[in-house]
């Protein structure tokens, strides 16, 4: 069922100045589970969320590595995203074995950006339903972009994609300006908790998200699921200490009131 006759072609404009196709498959990328990014001075990391299809089944893979420099996550349609993820890797092998040196971030989100957009303008092709996060380190530094099914890319200090991720977004905004100076173990508690924000109550546990991270000194690598459980173990002991206080004042104020109204 169409929605109207101009988005029956990815080639064809509407008078608003609208191609309806694209923007079907960029709310592909919303209807995906939620990705998310987050970058300091020195390191990336990448969080996503491990939805299973059913109770009987596994879930999807959606953090891939690219190079010992660079990974992705995604949030879409999972097979486009590994098929995309599959070219960057050949664009990193082609440029490493050409110029023996790593391929800067921004040449190849700028690769991908090309690749995308062709989809958007050629009648016999579908734009990729799929939306990237890219993480990497270069000589410039860390950096964090995130490819849009238009062809367009954007860089940014932290970003949330997917399923729910406008409440991870709010998380994000509110504290993106000391990420600059985080180390590595405060951007991965920051990503966690962005994660805990799409959930919707749901209990975060690490079999029900995948962390990545890569920085100075440390290659792409998704962090293992024991080290993300005790994360998230220490981060749910320090916010029930932090609200014992409130309630052990309230005990003391009405025990020291006590005396005064006899």
């Amino acid at each position: 069922m169409f929605r109207n006759q101009y988005d029956t072609d990815v080639t064809t404009w509407s008078p608003a100045g609208r191609l309806f196709q694209v923007e079907y498959a960029m709310e592909a990328v919303k209807q995906g589970s939620a990705a998310i990014g987050l970058r300091s001075a020195t390191h990336v990391v990448l969080a996503t969320v491990n939805k299973a299809a059913s109770e009987l089944s596994s879930h999807q893979k959606k953090v891939f590595k690219v190079d010992d420099h660079i990974g992705v996550a995604i949030a879409g349609l999972t097979a486009d995203g590994r098929v995309l993820s599959r070219f960057l890797r050949s664009e990193c092998i082609n440029h490493t074995f050409v110029y023996e040196s790593p391929l800067p971030v921004s040449r190849l989100v700028v690769h991908l950006a090309d690749k995308a957009q062709v989809c958007t303008q050629r009648s016999w092709k579908r734009p990729y339903g799929v939306g990237l996060l890219v993480a990497g380190l270069d000589e410039t530094g860390a950096h964090l972009y995130y490819n849009c099914p238009s062809g367009n890319y954007f860089e940014y200090q932290a970003f949330a994609i997917g399923s729910r991720s406008q409440a991870a977004k709010t998380y994000l905004e509110r504290r993106f300006q000391a990420f600059n100076n985080y180390p590595r173990e405060e951007l991965i508690k920051d990503a966690l908790s962005a994660i805990k924000e799409t959930l919707q109550g749901e209990k975060l546990t690490s079999a029900i998200c995948t962390v990545a991270v890569v920085g100075v000194g440390e290659p792409f690598h998704v962090i293992d699921q024991k080290t993300i459980q005790e994360v998230i173990d220490s981060m749910e002991i320090r916010e029930e200490a932090a609200a014992d206080p409130g309630t052990m004042q309230e005990e003391d104020k009405s025990s020291e009131a006590a005396p005064m109204d006899i």
